[in-house]
């Protein structure tokens, strides 16, 4: 039996779960060590890392995350789209 069709299935599914996600939100805020995988990855700078004063006052470094709006239709879009591809696979031995 091939699972091609439920995968696709899956995938457009969450990608619209996704999508209506980041239309319903504003911004996402970080924990302090994915605010460092993020900056390793991107190899930028932690605001405040260095400072002392800073980190006494704040200990936790956290970096706030703003999804463009349109990303949250395009994900919509293209869920929609895998999921009506996964209706129309036909299916295996039938």
């Amino acid at each position: 039996m091939s699972f091609y069709r439920n995968r696709y299935f899956l995938f457009g599914l969450l990608l619209i779960l996704l999508g209506l996600q980041f239309r319903r939100v504003e911004s996402f805020v970080l924990s302090e060590p994915a605010t460092r995988m993020a900056a390793k990855i991107t190899k930028t700078p932690i605001p405040g890392e260095d400072d002392v004063i800073v980190q006494s006052l704040d200990p936790a470094i956290t970096k706030r995350v703003t999804p463009p709006r349109w990303l949250g239709s395009c994900m919509i879009a293209v869920g929609s789209i895998v999921t009506l591809h996964a209706l129309a696979i036909p299916k295996h031995g039938g």
